[in-house]
Order: structure tokens, then sequence, then C-alpha cells
């Protein structure tokens, strides 16, 4: 597995600290997020997926954690809008250049506003992917949160 994707190389041009940790991805995994989570031995709650989203038809990043749900509707209101549906696979993999399973906030194709559930800074670090599957970054909350010029906020159901 390549230890340096686009996400990698975006937060060290950043000069953000990070470590790497791998684990062998399962692809029939029912939760994508709580399958890392046990694999690396992190809370799920502490482990944040990142789900792409149209915000009134406009590109968006929602990260939250493994361990719950967002709010479609809390989603919106972050990011400005008035609604926010979940976007195709095929159309995420498209914008991001990852693909599902493997989707980065970091090192994006395009760079989209994004959101970041609150509860990542309550954590010492938290676990996002690091652009491809099988690859978890473990950074601050804050580091992530400054370096995707992502707002905090609820949007967890």
């Amino acid at each position: 597995m390549a230890q340096s994707t686009r996400a990698t190389r975006m937060l060290e041009q950043a000069g953000i600290a990070f470590s790497l940790h791998t684990y062998d991805y399962d692809p029939s995994a029912g939760s994508i997020g709580l399958a890392a989570a046990a694999a690396i031995g992190a809370d799920p709650g502490q482990v944040f997926k990142t789900l792409m989203v149209l915000a009134d038809g406009k590109p968006a990043c929602v990260i939250a954690p493994s361990s719950g749900e967002i709010s479609m509707k809390k989603a919106a209101a972050a990011l400005g809008a008035k609604s926010a549906t979940m976007m195709k696979p095929a159309d995420a993999e498209r914008l991001s250049g990852y693909k599902i399973g493997g989707i980065s906030p970091f090192g994006q194709m395009r760079s989209v506003p994004a959101v970041i559930d609150e509860t990542a800074i309550l954590w010492d670090a938290i676990f996002i992917n690091g652009g491809q599957r099988g690859l978890q970054i473990r950074l601050k909350g804050e580091d992530a949160a400054q370096v995707l010029g992502a707002k905090l906020a609820d949007v967890s159901a």
C-alpha cells in the first residue's frame, strides 16, 4: 500500500502533524468506518467518515463520527444551504478523485466547502481516511478543520 497519497501530501505541505494507520480493507463491511475503527483499535466515535453531499445542488464534504448518522438538515444549515442530499457514489468518486471506501477530505481533485462534526475537537486526535482504502490518518481535529477551512458544527442526527 502506498504511504503517500494526495491527502498525505496536502497535510505535509501545510505542515500538519499526522500519523498513518493501515488495516485490511473489507469491501463487504456494513460500515467502512466501524470496520476501520475495529481494525485499528480506535473508538468508533474517534474515526470520522467522509461523506460527499450536494448542498443546494453544490458539492460539499461532511466529516462526522463513524459511530453515528448525520442529519442532512443540520449539515445543510452548517453549509449555509436550505437542503442537502448524499452525492451519487460515481459523482463522489469523480469529484474527489478517490474511490468509495477511500475518500479523504484532504487533497480532493476540487476544493469544496467542508464541515466537521464539532465532536472532533473533544478527542486528542481523530482518524480520517487517508485517500486510499485501508489507510487512516490520525491528526488533531483542529488541524483537520484548519487545513480544510472547514466549519465545526453539530451535524449528528
